[in-house]
Order: C-alpha cells, then structure tokens, then sequence
C-alpha cells in the first residue's frame, strides 16, 4: 500500500549548533551525558547524545564523551545498564548497549576523518562488539543480557539485535579501515541478518506493539529494497499519526519524538525522502526554546509528557535533520545506498 502525504508546512531551519550547545549542557566535565539534567546514563542514549554534538561540531565534546566510554568499559567489554551519580542502579550488561559504541565511533569518523581517534577507540570498540556476539544463539538471534554476576538472560529482542546488527556493520567498517580481518563478526552479522528477515519468532520478548519493531530492522539494513518498503507501508496506519508523529505503542495516544525522527532516519534510508520531509514538518511545534525537543506527547489533547528535557531525543532529531539534508559526511550512515557502496 502506497501511502501519500501532503507537506503541512514549510521545514523550519534546525540549528545544529543551538541543539548541540544544548547536549552539552547536559555533560558532565568527565565526559558522560546523562539523559537529562540529574537524570541516569546509559550506554546506547549515551552514544545517541554524543553522535549528536559531532553532527553539531562539538568535536572536543564528542570525543570526550567517548573517551568516557573507553574508561567506564567493564572488563567483560560491557557497561553498566544504567548509573546514576556515579552509582549503578541497573546492573545488567545489555548486549546492544555494549555495541553500539561502534555505531557512534564510526558516525565520528565520517564525519572527521580522525584516523588516530578511530586507531584510540578500536579496543572499545572490538571488546564491545565481542561480548555481543558472544551473546549470540546457534539460531542467529543475540541475547539480551547478562546479569552481574554474567548469567545470560536467554531472551532475544528484536529491536535490540537490529541496533546490534548495525553496530557489528559499523565495527566491520572500522576494521576495513583499520586493516583489522574479523571474520567471525562477519559470520555472527549475516547470521543475525537471516534471523531478524525470517525468523521473526526467534525474539521471544515480544515487543510488536512498539514502533521500534516494525521500523529498526529496516534502519539497521538487516531488510532492504522491496521487502523494507512493504514493511513499513504494511504498519504505517497503525503507527504514524499526521500531524502529530509516530506512536511510541500502537495502543496509545502518545507519540514520541525520538521514534519520530528514527522513523524519519528510516525512511531516508530507503530513499523515502519526500515523506521523509512531510514528517519532519510534524516536528517544528514540538521543541523547546533552547533548542531541545519534547521527549513526547498525547495527542488529541497536546499535553507534552514526559517533561523531561533529554539530549538523546534531541541527538535523534540531528540525525534526522542530517540525513534529509546531508550537512555532515554522517548524513548518509543509514542509507542503504551508502552501506552497498561501503561493501563493494
């Protein structure tokens, strides 16, 4: 099905710049950016963030944040779920949080050409991917967690193994680069691959009514060309809400920006920019005067909620803006397009 949208209004201008002084507001003077203001750090949102100031030009930022990373590492080549003032407060080792610091390594080197700060995060980089596809069942799904005393959680999301599945894409890349051969990363990727096209009943933690189900295994590249167009028309009903954005659960009236924007990201991915564009309109009412945007918001009645200001939302816009426009090198680090190119 073939969904047609019109443009609402003009796109207005983001200002990197303002977006990215606003994410560094947030960071710490060691390097790490929390979610918000006093709020908790995790890995991925952390990565999310820092992809954010490279796009906005804080490169010193950046690289400090990632520098966090390499230090905070635990031996495993895990982090922590998630910390709060330097405290743990969720102490598993998620699989897809310990590799998609190659995800934003990467994203960093598109766009600065640093070969020595990719040659400084390679150990992170490899030792995060590892205990990922470590994680990894005979069937191809990667499991979810380990505990702290590093018992696995045989439950396998989706969502998660697709965000694994781009992160082991990026870490190849890096290594192409590098001069580095993993062909056991290759293997753990293609076979990872196979399980999020066709073996859908391998992610035991079901999470279909999220929007990050149906669209993230189409970001991450795992599904391509035709069958990546109908997967999104086939849920588009059920998620995108004109006007107002992308539903965070089918079920309720709230749509959030940071699903928006990935959506978005999704979409230019497969070359959808039009309607790509249409829904980033959807977003110039929904954003902070310092530049931030809301978190979410319910609709039909527009109360904004949570309240809570968080950089990784606003990374996520970024990366939806520099895709649409492609300001940065980066912008293309999604495209399906881009990653057949890389691999030829």
């Amino acid at each position: 099905m073939e969904v047609k949208l019109s443009m609402s209004e003009d796109l207005t201008p983001v200002s990197l710049e303002k977006i990215a002084a606003f994410i560094s507001s947030l960071q710490k003077e060691n390097g790490e950016i929390p979610w918000s203001v006093g709020g908790k750090t995790d890995p991925w949102d952390h990565v999310e963030s820092a992809m954010g100031l490279s796009v906005g030009g804080f490169f010193t930022e950046a690289r400090s944040a990632y520098e966090w990373l390499a230090g905070s590492q635990l031996d495993d080549g895990s982090w922590w779920s998630e910390i709060q003032d330097g405290k743990i407060i969720n102490s598993c080792k998620e699989s897809n949080f310990s590799s998609y610091v190659a995800v934003g390594v990467f994203h960093h080197y598109l766009i600065t050409s640093d070969i020595k700060f990719l040659k400084t995060m390679w150990h992170t980089v490899s030792q995060g991917i590892q205990y990922a596809v470590n994680l990894q069942s005979p069937d191809g799904e990667i499991y979810w967690a380990r505990n702290k005393n590093g018992a696995v959680d045989k439950m396998a999301l989706l969502t998660g193994s697709s965000s694994i599945y781009m992160s082991i894409k990026c870490a190849l890349a890096i290594a192409g680069i590098l001069g580095k051969k993993r062909p056991r990363w290759r293997k753990a990727m293609d076979k990872l691959g196979v399980a999020i096209k066709n073996r859908p009943d391998l992610f035991n933690m079901i999470k279909s009514r999220y929007s990050m189900d149906w669209y993230y295994p189409v970001l991450c590249g795992a599904i391509t060309g035709e069958e990546a167009k109908r997967r999104i028309a086939h849920l588009w009903e059920k998620f995108v809400v004109p006007e107002w954005g992308v539903r965070c659960v089918s079920d309720r009236p709230w749509v959030t920006m940071a699903e928006t924007a990935e959506f978005i990201l999704t979409l230019t991915a497969i070359g959808d920019n039009s309607r790509a564009k249409t829904i980033f309109s959807w977003l110039n009412d929904k954003r902070f005067s310092d530049g931030s945007f809301w978190m979410g918001v319910t609709f039909p009645d527009g109360v904004i909620w949570p309240e809570e200001k968080t950089g990784w939302t606003a990374a996520a816009a970024m990366l939806a803006w520099d895709a649409l426009n492609e300001i940065t090198p980066a912008g293309k680090l999604f495209n399906h397009k881009f990653w057949a190119s890389w691999n030829k």
